[in-house]
């Protein structure tokens, strides 16, 4: 009994001995544990406050960029707006000058008009005319045609004097080739026949027929020379021209005339 009470108080010894063992052992992971899960939460709060830090820097460096991004469309805008109002600028600058070249291009165009109707009168002045006069067709100048009718719508006024002056600046303004030349010299005979200039008259009247002989007013002229002759009291050369003037146009009315008065003078 003695004999086992030592070995049981070993073995008792031995138990607690283990037994307190084992409570250590418990201790140490419990506080292993323990510092483990500090360990973790402070590397959680870690994560969790860079976590935090970058969310904020990601928000921030967003608000820069949304900042900067609205200042770039606000600039954009802007360039945007000044290029259109310089495009209608522009637009209106090209718009009054259409219409200012529009003007001048209407006023170009009606000078032209003006100028092809003047050139055109101008050209109607100047072109040679189909005259028809006395039988005879000829061209005329216009400025020719004008002074003529105005010579003779002197002498048919009675104003004969006036008529002298004017046909015989006619004729020597526009020379022998004008087709006016054998009336106007049988109007300038007849005027200075009205006048008495009987000798002028003559002249003229021979040039006429020197000129044309066979024109209508020959005969005519003749009967005049005769006329003249017979007012001068030069009744030989009075006769002498009827005579001929029944010869040569014996059925012309002037030539029936001249018959008639040379049986008169039997």
């Amino acid at each position: 009994m003695r004999q086992a009470l030592p070995w049981l108080l070993g073995s008792a010894l031995l138990g607690s001995a283990g037994l307190a063992q084992a409570g250590l052992f418990e201790d140490d992971e419990a506080r292993r544990a323990i510092l483990e899960l500090r360990q973790s939460q402070a590397e959680l709060r870690s994560q969790m406050d860079a976590t935090r830090k970058q969310s904020e820097q990601w928000q921030a460096d967003s608000a820069h960029r949304q900042a900067d991004d609205s200042a770039a469309l606000r600039k954009a805008l802007l360039e945007l707006q000044n290029q259109l109002e310089a495009l209608g600028a522009d637009v209106a600058k090209l718009r009054g000058q259409n219409e200012v070249l529009a003007r001048e291009l209407a006023e170009v165009q009606r000078r032209q008009k003006d100028d092809l109707v003047g050139l055109d009168e101008r050209l109607r002045r100047i072109e040679p005319l189909k005259v028809s006069i006395d039988g005879r067709e000829f061209l005329a100048e216009p400025g020719e045609k004008r002074d003529y009718e105005q010579a003779f719508a002197v002498f048919r006024k009675g104003e004969f004097d006036r008529a002298q002056v004017a046909l015989v600046d006619f004729l020597n303004r526009y020379g022998p080739n004008s087709g006016y030349r054998v009336p106007a010299l049988f109007w300038l005979g007849n005027a200075q026949y009205a006048l008495k200039d009987y000798k002028e008259a003559i002249a003229n009247f021979r040039s006429l027929i020197a000129a044309a002989p066979d024109h209508l007013r020959v005969p005519e002229s003749m009967l005049a020379i005769s006329n003249c002759q017979w007012e001068m009291k030069d009744t030989k050369a009075a006769r002498k021209t009827l005579e001929e003037l029944v010869k040569a146009f014996p059925s012309s009315e002037a030539g029936v005339a001249a018959k008639e008065r040379l049986g008169r003078m039997k």
